[in-house]
């Protein structure tokens, strides 16, 4: 297992840097002119050249970019070009709010997706399968910023259950209970999508394995289809469902955008429209980059939970570092 861990974390560094190099292009790549949004539409040219030379914008991108790439090292994202603040501050108060709704959403997700994925498999070609993915197929098939607006019309404008958006109450709010409230239908919205995914995945690995021998072979023996199922059908099953539970968490950190706007939540969704808005480049680097190092990290958190479920994988590492 130190053997494979090492050999994920050399492949990440190649990746990470990838990463830089394609986000920078990216983001540089957007149409508009930060000074106009910070001088305005009235401004000589001269203004907007001399405001070029102050933020570094009239350089070539390679010399911009390594600049970027050696603050970035030093954990120094640059400052906001219209609120004039560190841009680490920034995004990192909008992505912990993000990894709450995402956390939320993935519980959500998880638990709804095994139920149905499980419920399905267990009763293959019944009515409750039948009706199972029917739900999970419904789920997967609705945009999540159209579920968020049906949400906000039953529960908050016809029911007046749970509030419409915001992270907190703007009068005796910020407890626990009042952030949940404001929680829930935001993250029922954003799970959706992945908690369809995980049960059709979980439907079709559970039934790749009952099909197996060593599982009739169990049946045959007279060992009852719960044990069976919890036993061994589930254990095996395992390492595929947990690779998928895991990318759709990485799906989530980057999904929330539109439901983040939809329901004024104070994410990286929200942080991103508004710095689109205004070409606010530092801030724009500073939340695509960490979403991208987040999803990166998470992917080999989850290749390493798979590895340790799976002894094939690291089997086949240390083969190939063998031969």
């Amino acid at each position: 297992m130190v053997r494979y861990t090492l050999h994920r974390l050399v492949l990440l560094v190649p990746v990470l840097i990838g990463v830089t190099i394609v986000v920078f292009v990216l983001i540089h790549l957007i149409p508009g002119d930060p000074t106009i949004s910070l001088l305005g539409e009235n401004a000589s040219n001269a203004q907007r050249a001399a405001l070029r030379r102050a933020l570094g914008l009239d350089q070539p991108l390679p010399v911009q970019y390594a600049k970027w790439l050696w603050q970035t090292v030093q954990l120094n994202l640059g400052t906001s070009i219209t609120q004039q603040r560190p841009v680490l501050t920034l995004v990192w108060q909008a992505f912990l709010n993000t990894l709450l709704l995402a956390s939320a959403a993935a519980l959500i997700a998880a638990v709804v997706g095994l139920v149905l994925g499980i419920t399905a498999a267990l009763r293959q070609s019944h009515p409750t399968d039948r009706a199972s993915m029917g739900i999970a197929a419904l789920a997967t098939s609705i945009p999540s910023y159209w579920l968020g607006l049906v949400l906000i019309v039953v529960f908050s404008v016809d029911l007046h259950l749970l509030p419409s958006g915001g992270e907190t109450s703007a009068v005796n709010g910020g407890g626990p209970v009042d952030v949940l409230k404001h929680l829930t239908l935001p993250a029922i919205a954003v799970a959706a999508a992945p908690a369809g995914i995980i049960a059709r995945s979980v439907r079709a690995s559970l039934l790749d394995i009952m099909r197996l021998d060593f599982v009739v072979a169990l049946r045959a023996s007279g060992l009852k289809e719960v044990a069976i199922v919890r036993g061994h059908v589930v254990r095996n099953a395992l390492p595929a469902i947990v690779t998928v539970m895991g990318l759709q968490m990485g799906y989530l950190l980057a999904g929330v955008a539109f439901v983040e706007v939809v329901f004024g939540w104070p994410g990286i969704g929200s942080l991103l429209f508004v710095s689109i808005s205004e070409r606010d480049y530092p801030v724009l680097l500073g939340v695509v980059l960490v979403v991208s190092v987040a999803f990166v990290v998470l992917n080999l958190l989850v290749d390493l939970l798979h590895a340790a479920l799976d002894p094939r994988v690291r089997a086949s590492v240390t083969g190939r570092a063998a031969q």
